[in-house]
């Protein structure tokens, strides 16, 4: 009996990790998306010109295609942050061809 409790306790913490392991490269992935490293927070800068007023913005984050895996796919992207050296490579659902 305490054998089934037990496995069934540790089956459940073993999802819920995993559960979370998950959010947490979802929640990494949204930053990034954002313009923010998870690493060193570091974000965009605005420069304005004050001769013409236009204001530049310089992203941290640079993001590369991979693979892009055709029309119902998977792409995937490499983020680089210029400020600390992090790189990540993260999926995204295809969103169609679009046709």
């Amino acid at each position: 009996m305490y054998t089934i409790i037990s496995t069934l306790l540790l089956f459940l913490i073993v999802v819920f990790s995993i559960l979370l392991l998950f959010k947490s490269k979802k929640d990494r992935q949204d930053t990034l998306e954002e313009g923010t490293c998870p690493s060193c927070n570091a974000t965009y800068r605005t420069f304005t010109d004050n001769k013409t007023n236009t204001s530049f913005k310089v992203d941290v984050i640079k993001k590369r295609l991979l693979k892009n895996h055709g029309c119902s796919g998977v792409i995937e992207y490499e983020y680089t942050c210029n400020s600390c050296g992090l790189k990540e490579v993260h999926n995204s659902i295809a969103q169609g061809c679009s046709l």
